[in-house]
């Protein structure tokens, strides 16, 4: 394939489609990669698993609309040029009477052979999502779809043994006919006994699927939370398990913020409330966070081979945006070394997490550098916080949106996303960023954002000063700007500003 500005180079781009119970979807990725970069992303609701605990069959109807939905995905990656395409199938088709027969139609459809997945290897491919998805995740995985929940524990880069329960939304939906009461009677003895429990306590609940999703975009809405991001949204399990049973017992329409919801998601709210309630019940975790990674994301990272699986997926992620959206790629590599002396010097003893925060926020620095100067900031402050990243929680996001925001727009510089991101912070984090983003400037300020200069020209903290030492061919370079900016760093590391030249 071609060279697309805008996009990397590195490798063919991969589609996977996931006829789900609930869904038939189509993601397109830019290269298989540790921090892939979705293409395109379509989905039809194509509502595959409704009526088959009861009937035992998939609807004519459904399966016309799924069918239909593939065609158009086959169209689409042969206009896309898509280098491979893998399409899977889940617990509509591998549990109805009828489902091979509609996996041969589907294929003839979507013109690929189609892997009809167990429910084990449905649980383990979510947990190899959450896996790629977070960095060291530990406690159980919980994928709830249509047709199954699928339970799994998940310590590290390492997967337990899963379980797939018959208790999806749609088909919770048929099997209670529509009665909450027995609803919760169906889950709670489909809970008895899992060993899949005991190994939340006191751990994180990783919930995976678009009803929990929905549940918490309305939970984000009503509350009042500062980003709009799903992956990574963590909530303590006790607040969680109060807003489920809010939701149980409240008429959708009722709820605000119900218009964030998809109207094909709103009839399943309350029985993925229920649900999610029970399983706060039973296994006592710490707080739910929502992955946005699970079963098509699982799927590529079996594919990684093993050293790349071992790639942080924060950092990967950034390089990328580095490489596409710098002046020059290069001058990171300069200004990650620039800054990790500057802060060992300031006596900031940093652990592996915050580090790489700081090598993330130096490989960003730069992505704003197109816009407008007098919007540069807001830009990138919007683009960082909302953008694709994996392996990085929401109070890591919002420093880094924070800290680029900052190095374009000056310490004093304010808007009211953020002073929302802000919220997010504890103070050592928002005082880190203040540092960071004040050194970027005086770097930006010094190197105009190119390769070979920081090396020459080193910023550190000797005793109660603050001394940047500049080679005699470069002194030139210490203007009255930089010297300003200079003295507003030595300011927020409670130092005296000093050059020095030779």
């Amino acid at each position: 394939m071609a060279l697309v500005p805008g996009r990397l180079s590195l490798g063919e781009t991969l589609a996977i489609v996931d006829i789900g119970s609930n869904s038939v979807r189509l993601v397109v990725y830019e290269m298989l990669s540790r921090s892939p970069a979705q293409v395109f992303n379509e989905k039809e609701m194509a509502g595959l698993g409704r009526g088959v605990a009861t009937t035992g069959r998939l609807a004519d109807d459904a399966m016309a609309k799924a069918l239909e939905a593939l065609v158009r995905f086959r169209i689409l990656c042969e206009a896309m040029h898509v280098g491979t395409i893998r399409v899977i199938a889940t617990a509509a088709a591998r549990d109805a009477a009828n489902g091979h027969d509609f996996i041969a139609q589907a294929e003839k459809a979507v013109g690929q052979p189609i892997e009809l997945i167990s429910g084990n290897r449905e649980a383990y491919l979510s947990a190899l999502g959450v896996i790629s998805g977070f960095a060291e995740p530990h406690g159980v995985v919980g994928d709830l779809g249509g047709g199954s929940l699928e339970l799994i524990a998940v310590d590290g880069d390492r997967a337990g043994e899963g379980v797939s329960l018959p208790i999806g939304g749609l088909a919770l939906m048929d099997r209670s006919k529509g009665s909450l009461k027995l609803a919760e009677k169906i889950v709670r003895d489909e809970l008895d006994h899992l060993p899949q429990l005991a190994a939340m306590r006191g751990k994180d609940f990783f919930a995976v699927g678009g009803t929990w999703r929905a549940l918490a975009t309305l939970h984000q809405h009503q509350s009042g939370y500062p980003l709009s991001v799903m992956h990574g949204y963590t909530v303590p399990a006790r607040d969680v398990a109060e807003f489920a049973r809010l939701v149980e017992r409240a008429d959708s329409s009722m709820l605000e913020s119900i218009d964030a919801v998809s109207s094909a998601r709103r009839p399943l709210l309350a029985y993925g409330a229920l649900t999610l309630d029970l399983l706060i019940k039973r296994g006592r975790p710490r707080a739910v966070v929502i992955s946005a990674s699970g079963v098509r994301e699982g799927l590529l990272h079996d594919q990684l081979p093993e050293r790349e699986r071992k790639v942080d997926p924060l950092l990967r992620g950034a390089q990328d945006y580095n490489q596409l959206r710098s002046r020059d790629p290069r001058h990171a590599a300069d200004l990650i070394g620039w800054i990790d002396r500057l802060v060992t010097s300031a006596g900031f003893h940093e652990d592996r997490a915050n580090r790489r925060l700081q090598d993330a926020a130096c490989l960003l620095s730069d992505i704003g550098w197109r816009a407008h100067p007098d919007y540069r900031g807001e830009q990138s402050l919007n683009v960082i916080a909302h953008a694709a990243f994996s392996g990085v929680d929401h109070a890591g996001r919002a420093f880094l949106a924070l800290t680029v925001f900052h190095r374009y727009a000056g310490a004093k510089s304010d808007t009211l996303m953020a002073s929302g991101l802000r919220r997010l912070l504890t103070p050592r984090l928002l005082e880190k960023s203040q540092i960071l983003a004040s050194a970027f400037r005086v770097a930006y300020l010094l190197s105009a954002g190119m390769p070979e200069i920081l090396p020459r020209v080193s910023l550190t903290c000797v005793d109660r000063r603050l001394v940047l030492r500049m080679p005699d061919d470069l002194k030139a370079l210490a203007s009255d700007r930089v010297m300003g900016r200079l003295k507003q760093l030595a300011r927020l590391l409670g130092r005296e500003p000093e050059v020095r030249a030779g």
